[in-house]
């Protein structure tokens, strides 16, 4: 009896610290959409508040109407749509053939990797070398430099490691080639793996930042966590304040962009979950 007293104290306390955090994390998240749909004046008088007086989308339209704004955001598509798809592309192959114990200078490559993961070349190094082959001021900058993310490519070349040969060498009996067998047969068997790493690449390729603000010299070509940073972090901006006329600039227009900003990856997260928790485990066994 004492040890099941225990047992349920335990279980309370473990939901208790749960329910903090929760809090500790939700809190902030609920003051920030509250604060984009409240007024100028009603933030500067009142506060810290969870509901406001007044509700207004004055910011949104602020932000929609704001050229800087939309061409960020734009260009954050962009990179992420397109970055997304030659991360995934370009892991997935070189995964799928590490893992084939016949693949000439297969030790020698991982031996590669796996020192990538622990030594980093630089930053003015990875510079010097994307300003060699001519993509300052491209976004093949951010795609290349970043293309295969050394962890999700071992993670992912243990899940091919485990895909049944059975399967493989009765699609080459059939005269499936290694290209058609991997697309046709090996890819689509591997869902839960490829959504864990493209969630994972998305949300990599949407928060570019600092890639952005040392490759990218044209300020219409950054995206919108660069745009992000400049509207939190300087007090004033002279360009933005009659960009709309008859509504002043303040924090709940920095507020509405930090919602629109995490809006795409919040809407997005709920469609993949189901791939993601089954993913989350893929490959975790086998080294």
């Amino acid at each position: 009896m004492a040890a099941k007293g225990t047992d349920r104290l335990f279980v309370w306390i473990v939901y208790a610290l749960l329910t903090l955090v929760s809090l500790l994390v939700i809190v902030p998240f609920i003051y920030v959409v509250v604060v984009s749909f409240a007024t100028k004046h009603e933030v500067l008088s009142r506060g810290f508040f969870l509901f406001p007086k007044e509700w207004t989308l004055n910011s949104y339209q602020f932000l929609l109407r704001e050229r800087n704004f939309t061409t960020a955001f734009k260009n954050s598509l962009i990179i992420t749509l397109i970055g997304t798809t030659i991360n995934i592309t370009l892991t997935s192959l070189m995964a799928y053939g590490l893992s084939k114990v016949w693949l000439p200078g297969r030790k020698v490559i991982n031996f590669l990797v796996l020192v990538t993961m622990l030594f980093s070349g630089g930053i003015i190094p990875t510079y010097l070398i994307v300003k060699a082959f001519g993509l300052l001021n491209s976004y093949s900058s951010l795609w290349l430099s970043g293309a295969i993310a050394p962890f999700h490519l071992i993670v992912m070349r243990s899940f091919f490691q485990n895909f049944p040969a059975e399967l493989e060498e009765s699609s080459r009996i059939d005269g499936c080639g290694e290209l058609r067998l991997f697309w046709r047969i090996v890819l689509p068997l591997s869902m839960p793996a490829v959504a864990t790493f493209t969630l994972f690449y998305l949300v990599q390729n949407w928060n570019t930042y600092f890639s952005a603000l040392l490759y990218l010299n044209d300020t219409q070509m950054w995206p919108l966590q660069v745009y992000l940073r400049q509207i939190l972090i300087e007090s004033t901006d002279s360009s933005m304040m009659l960009i709309v006329e008859g509504f002043e600039y303040g924090p709940p227009v920095k507020m509405a962009a930090v919602v629109i900003t995490a809006a795409p990856m919040l809407l997005i997260y709920p469609f993949m979950q189901k791939h993601f928790n089954k993913g989350m485990m893929l490959g975790s066994v086998k080294g």
